[in-house]
């Protein structure tokens, strides 16, 4: 563990620290980030057995954190912080809080407009136990690549109107912020029918209170942790719940 000094640490790249990317290099993470969540969805096709859906979840994560390297290993690091002994605990509290806010926002929209039913949750309740751990164990590269082609973009934008446009920086931060959410949001609509208000609501909600967890901190491993302990809560729950729980939400 290190000590809180790095959670004082400005978000990187916008101000040139540690370096300052060119458009060009802006573009090809952008590139590598879409490239990562098509290698996912398409190769997660052709790799459906329960350890080698790793491939295409490790090339989610990997192309864009592999263009950082490539470009300067500095990048890297000013993403993935060291972790400090109050980031750690920050990891639940924002799991927490995503949890609250995601339920509590789901209702609202639920009692206006129609919800699809996350098909995870029907597909975890017919796993075997065998298949449920490699599901939890594919989810940890896919829920840290999910972190990454969200803080990328929100960093890239960041920059833009920083640099370019020469916005202040709590105006940059703060549109940032809400266009990274509803990009987010869209990256759902295949998953949840596409249902709009669902996609860009609840999820685009979530998003927002996950970017929050790095704009406290500016590390993507406390954003990355509070994702995996929400989540991993929801598919426990329903891989141990009775099948009697669930009748009527489908």
């Amino acid at each position: 563990m290190h000590s809180d000094s790095a959670l004082a640490a400005d978000l990187p790249f916008y101000r040139g620290e540690p370096v300052l990317l060119s458009g060009r290099q802006w573009a090809l993470l952008l590139l590598l980030c879409l490239s990562g969540f098509l290698a996912l969805i398409l190769l997660g096709m052709v790799f459906t057995g329960p350890f080698s859906q790793l491939i295409p979840a490790t090339l989610f994560v990997g192309l864009p954190v592999l263009g950082l390297a490539a470009i300067n290993r500095k990048c890297v690091t000013a993403l993935f912080r060291p972790l400090s002994l109050r980031a750690v605990l920050l990891m639940p509290s924002f799991a927490l809080l995503n949890l609250f806010v995601s339920v509590l926002v789901a209702l609202l929209v639920a009692s206006t407009f129609e919800v699809s039913p996350n098909p995870a949750a029907g597909m975890i309740r017919e796993f075997s136990d065998l298949e449920f751990v490699a599901f939890l164990l594919r989810t940890l590269p896919q829920l840290v690549g999910e972190e990454v082609i969200s803080i990328l973009p929100f960093l890239a934008l960041l920059t833009y109107l920083v640099q370019a446009r020469q916005w202040p920086k709590a105006r940059a931060v703060l549109v940032a912020w809400l266009v990274t959410a509803l990009l987010f949001g869209a990256l759902h609509l295949p998953t949840y029918q596409w249902n709009v208000a669902q996609s860009f609501i609840i999820i685009g909600a979530a998003r927002m209170v996950l970017t929050a967890a790095y704009l406290a901190t500016g590390n993507i491993w406390v954003c990355s942790g509070a994702h995996i302990l929400s989540d991993w809560l929801i598919f426990v729950i329903a891989f141990f719940a009775p099948e009697e729980a669930f009748e009527g939400l489908q």
